[in-house]
């Protein structure tokens, strides 16, 4: 496979790495299922959102993979488009992520969670029993629903743009082959 596709296989895990985890060993009959790994009109958008909604909500790298990997059988989505997905959720863009998440979460929840706390945690590198003792008191409600909703909302924004990507890249290759009607 060549061009747009092609390039980015190469830069995606490939089979043999994602069955190569400890933990997706017991599922690798299932999770190596090649029609997983095709790139497809379906698979592809069904990967994209499944891996911006796993990416957000959980937060926890190499976990993020391994739920993408379990949750792309139910759905039939790209393994490799999940779990690339799965990478903007990185150390870079957690705090925006986490900020956001309560944001959103207060709002929905009507709750009055310190977003400043947070920063401040963050800033000062806080120890992990700081991070608990902020978690336990009502940041966790409006962070779980925060996380929920922006996680449902960009997968179905990147379910979209995945869809919409692909038949642009199909109308461009169908044009460029001398079929249909050039339009300028």
């Amino acid at each position: 496979m060549s061009g747009f596709f092609g390039r980015m296989r190469a830069m995606l895990p490939s089979r043999e790495d994602v069955l190569a985890i400890r933990m997706v060993r017991p599922f690798a009959a299932r999770v190596g299922n090649r029609e997983l790994w095709r790139f497809t009109r379906r698979s592809v958008p069904r990967g994209v959102a499944l891996g911006l909604l796993v990416g957000i909500f959980l937060l926890i790298p190499g976990l993020q993979i391994i739920g993408v990997a379990l949750l792309a059988l139910p759905v039939r989505a790209n393994i490799p488009i999940g779990a690339a997905m799965t990478f903007l959720s990185m150390p870079a863009t957690t705090p925006f992520i986490l900020a956001a998440s309560l944001y959103v979460g207060n709002a929905i929840l009507g709750l009055r969670a310190d977003v400043g706390h947070f920063e401040r945690l963050y800033a000062e590198g806080a120890p992990f029993r700081a991070w608990v003792d902020w978690l336990l008191s009502e940041a966790a409600p409006a962070l779980l629903a925060g996380l929920g909703m922006i996680a449902v909302f960009s997968a179905i924004i990147g379910y979209i743009l995945a869809v919409l990507f692909w038949r642009w890249w199909l109308i461009r290759k169908w044009h460029a082959r001398g079929h249909g009607k050039r339009v300028t």
